[in-house]
């Protein structure tokens, strides 16, 4: 385990342990199992059906790549569901950077690779913006607080940045103009890979449009997820607040602090459900039900992992393409 990985563990441990104790662990204990099973159970249904539509919308965002380079369908969901498996147990961008390095050694450019990774998170990140934005018009004001604005504020400054790197030459010509200031030419080869790749998503509009429409739907079923498990503890905090709270802990959860947003996830499901009433039990238990329903998810990665064999490298790479089973 590398320094900064075993500092995330303990961190996510540490949180984890003090948000427990402040919500008192037999409480919480007593929650979970007292918790609705029809209700948990029509939450599962629904995170199956969220994981399927996110790998439809990886599988189209893939439309940009070079002609004859598209994988077989069967590698690509491989691919995805294991990556989803992987990202349990590091920070969500590592779980990303093996999507686009398992994708880039199926003779894929690593740069295209890298940003149909880029576009499916920015386009992701977008619907939850969206959807918080939306949510935010209905809920009472005295359940909103500037850091939810703020939160949300910054993810969609970021997915600006991304599309006008995307649409507008005038974007990309400054874009290439500060990657002309970094160090190392391979540093800057790789940048303008990466840019030049990513413009190539302008001229499939009609993708990008379908793709968000598919996240928001994504987005969506993640806040009934949560309605699901909060309505299983019996919890009777609105709908309008879901929509506004899960998209706000969904981006703090994709920080890389620590791992599959632990600890991080029961702070902002503490702050964030207790401005609605919700004590801290019952929304520690919510926090440990809606991270283990991610868990449950990613079930089909882990037995695709466990199971078939690992990728073979790219011809160019130098090394044999008969595929290797895992030891």
């Amino acid at each position: 385990m590398t320094p900064s990985r075993a500092l995330r563990v303990a961190v996510a441990v540490a949180l984890t342990a003090y948000f427990l104790w402040k919500a008192e662990p037999a409480r919480v204990g007593r929650l979970l199992v007292e918790a609705h099973p029809g209700w948990i159970a029509a939450a599962v249904a629904l995170v199956l059906v969220d994981r399927a539509l996110m790998a439809q919308r990886w599988i189209a965002l893939l439309a940009p790549l070079t002609p004859g380079t598209r994988p077989p369908l069967r590698e690509v969901l491989r691919i995805f569901f294991v990556s989803t498996f992987v990202g349990s147990f590091v920070p969500s961008v590592a779980g990303d950077v093996y999507r686009a390095y398992s994708l880039s050694r199926l003779r894929v450019s690593g740069a295209e690779a890298a940003a149909s990774v880029l576009m499916d998170r920015v386009l992701g990140v977008l619907s939850i913006v969206a959807l918080g934005a939306a949510a935010v018009a209905a809920l009472e004001p005295r359940l909103l607080d500037r850091g939810v604005l703020l939160t949300l504020c910054a993810a969609a400054a970021v997915c600006l940045a991304v599309a006008l790197a995307v649409f507008s030459p005038r974007a990309a010509l400054a874009a290439r103009s500060m990657l002309a200031r970094f160090p190392g030419s391979r540093v800057r080869a790789t940048g303008e890979r990466l840019l030049t790749a990513v413009r190539n998503y302008a001229g499939h509009r009609s993708v990008l449009a379908a793709v968000l429409a598919t996240s928001l739907a994504v987005q969506g079923i993640r806040v009934l997820q949560a309605f699901c498990l909060g309505t299983a503890l019996g919890l009777t905090v609105p709908l309008t607040a879901y929509f506004v709270f899960i998209p706000v802990i969904l981006l703090v959860m994709l920080l890389p602090v620590t791992v599959n947003g632990l600890g991080t996830g029961q702070l902002a499901f503490e702050s964030l459900f207790g401005r609605a009433g919700v004590p801290p039990p019952e929304a520690f238990a919510l926090s440990i039900l809606f991270i283990a329903l991610g868990l449950v998810g990613n079930l089909p990665g882990a037995i695709l992992y466990a199971t078939t064999p690992s990728l073979s490298p790219a011809p160019n790479s130098g090394a044999s393409a008969t595929p290797a089973r895992r030891r």
